[in-house]
């Protein structure tokens, strides 16, 4: 692990923000054209030319995947000019893929940046994972419990009843007894089709958003970029490995993890002081998507820092080259 206080977080946020909005903006022509892999490749291929400017000694720790199944960006991968802090990264170049390509709403690129060997080398399988927002005690909600008991303990939490509740889920076949029990308790469920990143992130805004709590499984590498996101804003998270089969345990095994069945909480996630971009591709409830005017584009951009909890949204208007 390196020395934190090598990391200078204040110094690096900015650059974090670029790079984010770079990813974005590549993918911008590609919204609504039905090309999935292809608005994906031209993400990857803006964020690594400018995580490549950055003066950190940077190692992606969340990417696209293996070196042998990504050309870019893969799990190992040395970003960066090598001159400055030691950093692990963790990013998801489009998250929303198939958002993007049929212009649905919430696509977001992301990325988080901390100190050397405090981010949790999550292997490419599913985590089960549970999340509210800021101003509960710690254990409100629990992965012990039924979805059914989250729900009424949050609402006794929150000082009201299941019915005052809204869970986001990811839209699976494999969630559809959770779903059936939620709704049985009189709790409201908003469904969505991908980036359950974006669906954690609401639960720091229930205010704005709506969204007290998320449930269900997804993406383990999803999983480490929302704990990143919930360190900056507040909240909790707890997450679980799920395995399919031998496979997918030996891969968990080589990114050096070793007790299979832990459950991971927010600080376990994400050990240390960490920044937070999402810059929006197409608009949603957390970020307006780019805008196209005559000469001109426009992207929104949230950057956050741990250590100061401060929260920035940006805009950033360029001209159309």
């Amino acid at each position: 692990m390196t020395d934190a206080s090598q990391f200078q977080d204040r110094l690096l946020s900015l650059g974090l923000a670029r790079v984010s909005e770079a990813a974005a903006l590549a993918s911008a022509a590609l919204i609504g054209r039905g090309d999935e892999k292809a608005a994906d490749q031209a993400a990857v291929n803006a964020m690594r030319d400018q995580l490549n400017l950055l003066d950190i000694a940077g190692v992606v720790v969340i990417g696209e995947g293996e070196r042998d199944e990504a050309p870019m960006l893969f799990i190992g991968e040395e970003v960066g000019t090598g001159n400055g802090p030691a950093v692990d990264i963790a990013l998801d170049p489009l998250e929303g893929t198939t958002l993007t390509a049929k212009d649905m709403p919430n696509a977001l690129t992301v990325i988080a940046m901390a100190p050397r060997g405090t981010l949790l080398h999550a292997p490419d399988v599913y985590m089960e994972k549970l999340a509210i927002g800021p101003g509960y005690a710690v254990d409100t909600v629990t992965m012990a419990m039924s979805p059914a008991e989250r729900v009424h303990a949050l609402a006794k939490a929150k000082g009201g009843s299941a019915s005052d509740i809204t869970v986001c889920v990811l839209e699976r076949p494999r969630h559809e007894a959770m779903i059936e029990e939620i709704r049985a308790t009189g709790a409201a469920i908003r469904l969505i089709t991908d980036g359950d990143v974006a669906g954690i992130i609401h639960c720091a805004e229930a205010g704005i958003t709506g969204i007290d709590m998320y449930m269900g499984s997804g993406g383990a590498p999803e999983g480490v970029l929302a704990a990143a996101a919930l360190k900056c804003m507040g909240g909790q998270i707890y997450g679980q490995l799920l395995f399919r089969n031998d496979d997918e345990r030996a891969r968990a095994l080589r990114a050096g993890i070793t007790d299979l069945n832990r459950i991971y909480q927010r600080d376990d996630l994400v050990r240390a002081d960490v920044i937070f971009a999402a810059t929006g591709v197409t608009s949603g409830s957390i970020l307006a998507g780019i805008k196209r005017e005559p000469g001109w584009v426009t992207t929104e951009t949230l950057l956050m820092r741990s250590k100061t909890g401060s929260v920035r949204r940006m805009s950033y208007r360029s001209p159309v080259r």
